[in-house]
């Protein structure tokens, strides 16, 4: 059996992803095992700066890409579209995988539709593009900057804090709550969302090779 080191973020959701690649690289390679790092990056733990201005950054990669730089790990698994513009110097992304639904969905409470919410109803999310597409469905919504996990989110929907949240599809999917009454979004979704990113060290020439089966690039 071999170990493989892999560092990624401590939520729910990115915990479910190492598992999802954890999984489909199992398929290529029966022999292969996985010891997690997880820790909490600048993004998990600020939560009071906004997303809409900020950029392709290192604001949800850097502490973990840093682990891969120490040789802390063999290697890190990312949203693919946390990734920055450019990714650190002596790092390179080994795969991207296929990932699932692109998509963006307009999560509201159970029996509420887009005609029974209120007129200026309250929608969360950090996200100038979502915005612009949820006005898409009603141009006289309003808007309030969340960010957290995703559980918290909809507990403060729940709450009847706000009248809805965007969530990624992806997301909803892969923690498993795709019974949430929700409407899918028009207009386009972030560049490679949904999908996730594998990236090890340039000179780590095993890791780029076992996982080139799941890269689609």
């Amino acid at each position: 059996m071999k170990i493989i080191s892999v560092a990624g973020r401590k939520s729910p959701l990115s915990q479910v992803q190492i598992d999802e690649v954890y999984i489909q690289l199992k398929t290529y390679h029966p022999n292969v095992n996985f010891e997690k790092t997880l820790i909490e990056t600048t993004g998990d733990l600020d939560l009071q700066t906004s997303l809409r201005n900020l950029g392709k950054t290192d604001f949800f990669t850097k502490e973990i890409d840093d682990l891969l730089l120490k040789k802390k790990c063999r290697v890190a698994i990312h949203s693919a579209k946390d990734l920055p513009e450019t990714v650190a110097k002596g790092l390179s992304i080994v795969a991207i995988t296929k990932g699932v639904d692109s998509s963006d969905s307009l999560v509201l409470k159970e029996g509420m539709s887009l005609e029974s919410l209120k007129k200026q109803a309250l929608i969360a999310t950090s996200s100038v593009n979502r915005e612009e597409n949820v006005l898409l469905l009603r141009s006289d919504f309003t808007f309030q900057d969340m960010r957290g996990q995703i559980e918290a989110r909809l507990e403060l929907l729940e709450k009847g804090e706000i009248d809805g949240v965007v969530i990624a599809e992806a997301a909803l999917i892969r923690l498993k709550k795709t019974e949430l009454n929700r409407i899918r979004l028009p207009g386009k979704t972030t560049a490679m969302q949904g999908q996730l990113a594998i990236l090890a060290n340039q000179d780590d020439l095993e890791m780029k090779e076992l996982f080139s089966c799941l890269d689609v690039r």
